[in-house]
């Protein structure tokens, strides 16, 4: 008998609990989660660069990356998506030239050699101009027969100075951009 009272009572505890719903707690909204999309997904030439490679070379930190290509000729830009520049432009070109026509044709008058770059290697600065700051820019005849270029654009207020100190950077930079996964 105990255990049917027992049995009763506990079924009309269960009940009860059944009979009204509870209310909705309110819980405040979740702050935005920011996600950090790799350059390389904006796919071209950007599949060969990734912002943290970037940073650590270059001290230079971007978020926003765009490609393009035409015909044989892939490019990447990156810079902050807060800022116009500095701006960092990957482009890389399939090629049948060799190291003299290289040396003759492309290797800009004035430019400095860079070794243990591709097959032969330059560097070089660029004057400001009227919308930008000076420039540094790195090329170089790939070891895959293909032409790649990295320059960055300084921003309006930058000396010469700076450009050539990015020079330097870009160099280290370049050593890490494998053409062959175009």
């Amino acid at each position: 008998m105990h255990g049917r009272i027992w049995l009763a009572g506990v079924a009309v505890v269960l009940t009860a609990g059944c009979a009204a719903e509870a209310e909705p707690v309110a819980v405040p909204a979740a702050e935005p989660v920011t996600v950090e999309v790799a350059a390389a997904s904006s796919g071209g030439a950007c599949r060969l660069l990734d912002y943290a490679t970037i940073a650590k070379h270059t001290g230079g930190r971007f978020d926003v990356a765009a490609a393009s290509e035409r015909g044989d000729t892939h490019t990447c830009v990156v810079r902050a998506e807060q800022a116009v520049l500095p701006e960092l432009t990957l482009t890389v070109t399939e090629t049948s030239i060799d190291k003299s026509t290289f040396t003759l044709d492309v290797l800009p008058d004035g430019a400095k050699k860079v070794t243990k770059l591709g097959q032969v290697a330059y560097r070089r600065t660029l004057p400001k101009t009227a919308e930008a700051g000076p420039a540094a820019e790195v090329g170089w005849l790939a070891t895959d027969g293909r032409l790649a270029t990295l320059s960055w654009t300084c921003p309006r207020g930058a000396d010469k100075a700076a450009a050539e100190a990015v020079a330097g950077k870009l160099v280290t930079l370049a050593k890490t951009v494998d053409t062959r996964r175009m």
